[in-house]
């Protein structure tokens, strides 16, 4: 019989209980021991990590985005302004099924298949966690509708923003400029940090050329969300810096006066304080509407008014390049006195030009020529022929180096981006652009603003300044002023820093000042009829620039032209003369007479600045 323990066990099964208990409590202590070294991790090595994951859970970090500074004419009136609307915005990662939100949310308010294709297209670029646009500019019936449903909607929100507006809409669109949403392209060139909470910046004008000083800095707070990421309560706020509001040298009564001068006309008006640069208006006609571009322009809308033959989006003003014509003789006229070619010598005009040797005639503008004339009458009466006969005396490398001298072929430096150069030919130009020597007839057209010779509208207002000033050169400049909305202090700037002095001859620019105030008030004046009855004095020159060749031998017949082929009309002029407070240069594109259409748009603008000058006296 086999013995048992006082207890009933075999003593195999006892060794094997103790095995059992033996391997249970090692196991046990592999299983504390992993547990301390989990909490070991999680309390000291990785600490720091899993508290921010645990405050993400139920704090978390908030952009405050900056007001966006205000954009204000001389006088104070609003060019560009923040508006309060509703938007809808969304937060992908919490949507569980998008195209069923999408479409139960177009049952509530009205969403668009553009909208809708553009939210799409943002969110597929961009991470899910952070909110995306989907809808701006809800009206109240829309808004108060989708409030009472936004329960049904996590990761939908309802939110009031600030929305660009630009008041004056087509009248400012060219020199202000608009914002858009930033870009792909746009987050290469700014600043991740300085941008959080940022959506717009500004794509073109004063908006892109001043954006650090009108986007401001962001600001941060620290809330407490619970479960469905709604706001318990603010933890710590530091608040966001709005961007400094700018004040701008142009008037918006002279601006609307300059568009309304040049009627449905294609072309461009620039007007400036000779005496500091301040530019006045800047007119540019067709425009747009920057409002389409804020929120982002329909490729519809986009590509047609891109395929408009009218070239809305074109800033004339700035960017335009023309023939200067006739404006550009006064400038001539200056380096005749100045390389000692007696002003008082007269030149027949027959009406046409030949150099010696040739059989081509170089045509004067009135067919029937005008006699005997001086420098004094060729400016006052605009003769091409004495000028034809000057260009010949003095060849392309003295007449360029004069263009240069002022400011033509180069940029004026004013405060817009992308101004071009415009071009002043010479031999050596046109030997490395075009592989051809110059030529003698190209010094004739040259000297009369044809040819190669090409300018935009505001060169073409600050040589008009210079004439002024006679010989004081200004940097065109639209910023008049800088104004911090938290200290209230306006940082005033000051142009005469970048003044310069050409040291023209005194008797050169009077002569040449005398004569082309004879272009408004002689009864030989090309412009006397957009001069007379005037209560100021007015110093001006016409000028016609070609869009086509006339061939030896035919007529130019404006009647007969499609309207693209006629010439374009050109007038500069400052006022008054005894002490300039204006310059102007006029543009109109296919206008045909610098006389019958420029200068009229001219007289209309300066007869409006005076009057508003004597009502402020």
């Amino acid at each position: 019989m086999v013995s048992r323990s006082r207890m009933g066990q075999a003593p195999g099964e006892d060794a094997m209980v103790r095995q059992r208990l033996k391997l249970a409590g090692i196991i046990a202590l592999i299983l504390a021991a992993i547990l301390l070294a989990r909490l070991y991790s999680l309390q000291v090595s990785q600490y720091a990590r899993y508290q921010t994951l645990s405050l993400d859970n139920h704090i978390r970090l908030q952009a405050l985005s900056p007001v966006r500074g205000l954009i204000l004419d001389r006088n104070g009136v609003v060019l560009a302004q923040n508006t309060a609307v509703y938007a809808l915005k969304v937060t992908p990662e919490r949507v569980l099924d998008m195209d069923l939100m999408l479409a139960e949310v177009g049952q509530i308010v009205d969403l668009s298949d553009r909208e809708i294709l553009a939210f799409k297209q943002r969110s597929s670029r961009r991470p899910g966690f952070k909110k995306q646009l989907l809808k701006t500019q809800l009206d109240d019936a829309e808004a108060a509708k989708f409030a009472v449903n936004e329960y049904r909607f996590p990761g939908v929100t309802l939110e009031a923003v600030l929305h660009r507006d630009y008041p004056f809409a087509e009248l400012t669109a060219h020199f202000l400029g608009y914002v858009g949403r930033i870009s792909e392209k746009d987050q290469n060139r700014l600043e991740e940090e300085k941008y959080k909470g940022i959506s717009h910046t500004g794509k073109s004008g004063i908006e892109k050329q001043y954006e650090r000083a009108l986007v401001g800095s962001t600001g941060f707070e620290e809330v407490e969300i619970d479960a469905h990421g709604r706001t318990l309560r603010t933890i710590s706020r530091e608040g966001a810096i709005p961007g400094d509001n700018l004040r701008l040298t142009i008037d918006i009564e002279l601006q609307r006066e300059a568009r309304r001068a040049l009627g449905a006309s294609r072309g461009a008006v620039v007007a400036m304080d000779p005496n500091n640069g301040e530019v006045l208006a800047m007119v540019s006609n067709p425009s747009f509407d920057p409002n389409l571009f804020v929120d982002g322009i329909d490729h519809a809308t986009y590509s047609a008014l891109r395929s408009l033959k009218d070239k809305p989006f074109l800033n004339r003003a700035l960017h335009g390049r023309y023939a200067p014509g006739s404006t550009i003789k006064p400038v001539f006229a200056e380096v005749v006195i100045e390389e000692g070619i007696d002003p008082e010598e007269s030149v027949f005009c027959p009406g046409w030009y030949m150099l010696p040797g040739s059989t081509r005639q170089y045509r004067c503008w009135k067919k029937t020529g005008h006699g005997r004339v001086d420098l004094h009458a060729a400016i006052e009466q605009s003769c091409d022929v004495y000028f034809y006969e000057m260009g010949k005396r003095l060849g392309i490398g003295q007449m360029s180096g004069v263009l240069k001298k002022f400011g033509l072929g180069s940029q004026s430096g004013v405060d817009l981006p992308g101004e071009p150069d415009g071009l002043v030919p010479s031999a050596e130009w046109k030997l490395a652009t075009r592989n051809e020597p110059w030529y003698p007839g190209e010094d004739l057209i040259t000297a009369i603003g044809q040819g190669f010779l090409m300018t935009t509208p505001l060169q073409l207002a600050r040589v008009a300044s210079i004439l002024a000033n006679r010989g004081s050169v200004v940097q065109p400049r639209l910023l008049m002023s800088k104004n911090d909305p938290l200290s209230g202090e306006p940082e005033e700037l000051n142009n005469k820093k970048n003044t310069r002095n050409l040291h023209i001859n005194t008797e050169a620019m009077d002569r040449v000042i005398r004569a082309m105030t004879a272009v408004m008030s002689s009864p030989r004046g090309t412009a006397r009829m957009s001069g007379r009855r005037s209560a100021y004095s007015i110093a001006g020159k016409t000028g016609t620039a070609q869009v086509i060749a006339i061939a030896q031998g035919e007529e130019y017949d404006e009647d007969s032209l499609k309207e693209e082929f006629r010439d374009h009309a050109l007038f500069i002029a400052f006022a008054p003369v005894e002490n300039p407070k204006i310059a102007i240069a006029v543009v109109v594109e296919n206008g045909g007479s610098g006389a019958g259409v420029a200068a009229p748009v001219a007289r209309k603008v300066l007869d409006h600045f005076f009057l508003k000058a004597l009502e402020r006296a």
